[in-house]
C-alpha cells in the first residue's frame, strides 16, 4: 500500500523511494489524462480509472485501422524533481503485452517523449527499476538523438503501441523514484 502523498511528494515508502504519484483515491484521476491515436485519425480506445484498491487501471482496445496503433495515459505536467542518477520504479500487473514507460519534457514538438519498453506478465505483479539514462528520445515513434535532462521531466506516462490490435489492460500499483535526493 502506498504512503499517502501527492505528486513529487517527500513521502518515502517501505520499499524505498520517493512516491511520484499516489493512487490512493478516485480524486487522483484529475492528475492523469488520456491521449489516444484519435489525435492522428486512429480508432484505438484507451481509458483509465483509479480502482477501489488504490491502483491506476489503464485499459481499452488497440486498433490498427485508419493509421492507428497507440493508446496512452500520462500525468499532467508538474515539477517531478528528478535528478541525474535517479531511477524510476514502477509496479505493474498486465496482460503479457509490451507497453512503454514514457517521460515527458516541455517541447515544441508534438508526439515527443523519452521511452523504455515495459514488459508485463499476464495477471502477475512485476516491478521495474529503470535508470533515467536508459530512456531514449522518440518523436512520432521514431528514435531521435536527444539526451534526457532529468530536471526538465514534467510528466510520466504509459503507452501501448505493440502493433497487435485487441483489448488490453495494465494496472499500476505505484510509481516511485530512487537515487539523486533519496538514497536507498
Amino acid at each position: 500500500m502506498l504512503v499517502p502523498g501527492g505528486p513529487a511528494g517527500a513521502e518515502v515508502s517501505e520499499a524505498g523511494g520517493r512516491i511520484l504519484f499516489a493512487l490512493d483515491d478516485a480524486a487522483r484521476a484529475a492528475e492523469w489524462r488520456v491521449v489516444n491515436d484519435g489525435v492522428m485519425g486512429g480508432l484505438s480506445r484507451g481509458s483509465f480509472r483509479i480502482t477501489a484498491s488504490g491502483t491506476l487501471q489503464f485499459s481499452g482496445t488497440l486498433s490498427l485501422e485508419n493509421n492507428g496503433g497507440f493508446a496512452s495515459i500520462r500525468s499532467r505536467p508538474q515539477d517531478l524533481g528528478l535528478e541525474p542518477g535517479d531511477h524510476i520504479l514502477v509496479r505493474v500487473r498486465g496482460d503479457g503485452r509490451r507497453y512503454s514507460l514514457n517521460l515527458y519534457v516541455p517541447s515544441r514538438r508534438n508526439a515527443f517523449s523519452y521511452r523504455v519498453p515495459l514488459m508485463t506478465a499476464r495477471d502477475e505483479w512485476v516491478e521495474h527499476r529503470v535508470p533515467l539514462e536508459e530512456f531514449r528520445a522518440s518523436w512520432f515513434g521514431r528514435p531521435v538523438d536527444e539526451p534526457l535532462e532529468p530536471q526538465l521531466v514534467e510528466a510520466v506516462g504509459f503507452m501501448l503501441s505493440d502493433g497487435n490490435s485487441g483489448p488490453f489492460r495494465l494496472e499500476v500499483d505505484w510509481i516511485r523514484v530512487v537515487g539523486g535526493r533519496v538514497r536507498q
